[in-house]
């Protein structure tokens, strides 16, 4: 299938176990993730050609976090080592009205700390055919926001598709600080992912005063501000408790937005990596050419199914997720 690269910062990810406070934890469950990896493991897990551009620190933790990659089948050529630390957060996973909580000791690591391009453009883009970047990665210091400019711009060069999830972090920036960094690389976006909120705190989309339909609404306006996008997607969640959501997905192209089922997420055992699995199989579908309404159908299918799991990755194959969309039910499949 197509050949796939992704950009961005795989870190170290530390969890309390269901029911313990940070102020309480004697251990934590560890897992390596990041936006951008776990888009990488998800479309390898679906047998595309994928690698992972970043940098870990050259020692034991680097180390795992590369063979983590590996594991699944990404390629690892553009995982450079050096610097002084791998990533880390800390996740308090809630329950019930208790929301979870993440608190972020990536300042200073290896990737953060990148002060040039040390990829060559030939190497990293050779076959390449789609290019992925969340807006996780120029939210970590100003020179990563320049360098995921020019790799972007390059990419148009070599006419790769560049596919861009938002994906805005308040811990990481604030909505203006986002919005001129985002503003400039948009324009050269063919896929973003970018919902309701997106468009109103980032994009400056009036709020929706019509009888228009929500997602119809945004879609066309951020596409009459971005008329180079061909394709938006994106998640609408409704938060019952912090294990128990409501998940659809929407997908707009060409002027028509197709929507998934609604999935009911109950009860949910790991939310990190959800949004991540949606971009990966957003892009599946795309890649593959499929139909769009069985595109953004198997994409939220396959983000409910994550759901279920622990860790950022998600390991179910196409044929699960199929079976997923297909009866969404929980008896025994015998």
């Amino acid at each position: 299938m197509s050949s796939i690269l992704t950009f961005g910062e795989i870190m170290l990810r530390l969890s309390t176990s269901t029911g313990t406070h940070f102020s309480n934890a004697g251990s934590f469950q560890a897992h390596y993730g990041g936006a951008e990896a776990n888009v990488a493991v998800n479309l390898a897990n679906f047998d595309h050609d994928v690698a992972f551009a970043s940098k870990v620190p050259d020692n034991a933790l680097g180390l795992a976090a590369k063979r983590h990659l590996q594991k699944y089948g990404v390629k690892t050529r553009e995982l450079l080592f050096g610097g002084n630390r791998l990533g880390t957060y800390y996740l308090d996973s809630g329950v019930g009205e208790r929301p979870s909580a993440v608190i972020y000791d990536r300042a200073n690591s290896s990737f953060a700390s990148v002060q040039e391009m040390e990829w060559n453009f030939d190497q990293l883009f050779e076959n390449v055919t789609i290019l992925h970047v969340s807006g996780i990665t120029p939210a970590l210091s100003e020179k990563l926001a320049e360098i995921t400019l020019a790799m972007i711009k390059e990419a148009k060069k070599r006419d790769i598709k560049v596919s861009f999830d938002i994906n805005f972090r308040s811990k990481l920036w604030n909505h203006d600080q986002a919005s001129k960094v985002i503003s400039k690389i948009l324009p050269y976006v063919d896929y973003c992912s970018a919902g309701k909120m997106d468009g109103i705190y980032l994009l400056g989309i009036p709020e929706n005063q019509s009888v228009q339909d929500e997602a119809d609404y945004y879609y066309k306006k951020m596409h009459e501000k971005y008329s180079n996008i061909e394709v938006f997607y994106s998640t609408k969640r409704v938060v019952h408790s912090a294990t128990s959501n409501s998940l659809q997905g929407t997908l707009w192209k060409d002027g028509k937005t197709y929507v998934s089922k609604v999935h009911k997420l109950e009860p949910i055992v790991d939310r990190v990596g959800g949004g991540d699995a949606f971009s990966a199989g957003i892009l599946h579908g795309l890649l593959t050419g499929a139909d769009l309404n069985y595109t953004v159908s198997f994409a939220t299918a396959y983000s409910s199914l994550k759901h279920t799991i622990y860790g950022d990755c998600n390991p179910f194959t196409i044929k699960e997720v199929e079976n997923q969309m297909e009866n969404g039910s929980a008896k025994i499949n015998r």
